[in-house]
């Protein structure tokens, strides 16, 4: 796609005002209902979904298929990121009233690093066709992993802070309770952060550590940085409501990790097999009809499947015991 700089200035611009509004909205601390979460995940949904078409109608269906297909797979892979925000909300013992928030100055930490993940990503493909072997490569070992992970049940009942943001702590030094929605505090004649800030840290550094397998993963399916973008935008702006919406259905999605680890592996060779083809040599290549079908057809297997074994697992724990 060649896309207008005022093309992406209104596009910047019209997701400026929409993340203004999502503010708006939770800019007074309460608990987030089922009801308010349910409403709101549909709304960005529909607009996720308004602006593939009109990319369909005004640019052509092939940009507007990979819009979808990278957009499905940012969500799904931030579906998976959720029960680390939980773990991470446990973790610090954040007030129910307060999630939103902190869950709100996270994606806005989100879509600015990912922004420059995005432009840096756009720039070494555009310098380095090679790269994509490494891309490839990456996703190949990251979808390995995860099923290595899943096998094991290697998921951690715990968040643990990273070495980062335990150096911060310990050069600003943490208030020893909340203040409301303050981020800074006095304490003891010294200005200190309060738990609140030192979550949001939290939320935003791992969303860096997220970045660095869906960056690629989109890449993967698109190489035009302003379908990456708002794909990946898209994504975000609904996750502080789907938090609150499916977070008490999280530890029912068993087998979530092996969708993903399939979907990246899948990626992973697309990936590979792109490199090959730009190298010149007579590959076959994946078209985006074929990925978005597929990920469509893995996301729905596997939110069946972690269902039915959910459900069998409940069965199992309510028989009497003998």
């Amino acid at each position: 796609m060649n896309v207008s700089l005022t093309v992406w200035a209104l596009s910047v611009g019209v997701l400026c005002v929409l993340v203004a509004v999502d503010f708006l909205i939770g800019r007074k601390p309460h608990e987030v209902s089922l009801r308010e979460a349910g409403v709101w995940t549909v709304v960005w949904i529909v607009l996720a979904c308004a602006f593939g078409v009109g990319l369909g109608m005004t640019a052509g269906w092939g940009p507007a298929g990979e819009f979808f297909a990278g957009y499905i797979t940012e969500k799904s892979l931030s579906v998976d990121n959720l029960f680390v925000f939980v773990l991470i909300m446990a973790k610090f013992a954040v007030p129910p009233p307060y999630q939103q928030r902190v869950l709100m100055v996270g994606v806005l930490m989100a879509l600015v690093l990912r922004a420059g993940f995005i432009a840096a990503g756009a720039a070494i493909i555009s310098a380095f066709s090679w790269v994509f072997y490494l891309f490839g490569a990456f996703l190949i070992w990251t979808a390995w992993k995860l099923i290595q992970d899943a096998r094991k049940e290697e998921h951690e009942e715990e968040y643990q802070e990273n070495k980062l943001l335990k150096s911060v702590e310990r050069r600003f030094g943490v208030a020893d309770r909340y203040h409301g929605t303050r981020l800074w505090v006095e304490q003891n004649g010294k200005r200190v952060m309060t738990p609140m800030l030192v979550v949001m840290l939290a939320i935003g550094s791992t969303d860096v550590l997220f970045a660095l397998d869906s960056i690629p993963a989109i890449y993967g399916l698109t190489q035009d940085p302003y379908i990456v973008f708002t794909a990946n935008a898209f994504a975000l702006m609904g996750l502080r409501q789907l938090y609150f919406l499916i977070g008490g259905l999280l530890k029912r999605l068993v087998h979530l990790s092996y969708g993903l680890s399939v979907i990246l592996g899948f990626i992973g060779v697309k990936l590979v097999l792109h490199a090959l083809h730009e190298s010149g040599v007579h590959v076959p290549e994946i078209g985006i009809p074929f990925s978005l079908g597929f990920i469509v057809l893995v996301l729905a297997v596997t939110t069946v499947t972690s269902l039915r074994a959910a459900k069998r697992s409940e069965s199992g724990d309510e028989r009497p015991a003998r």
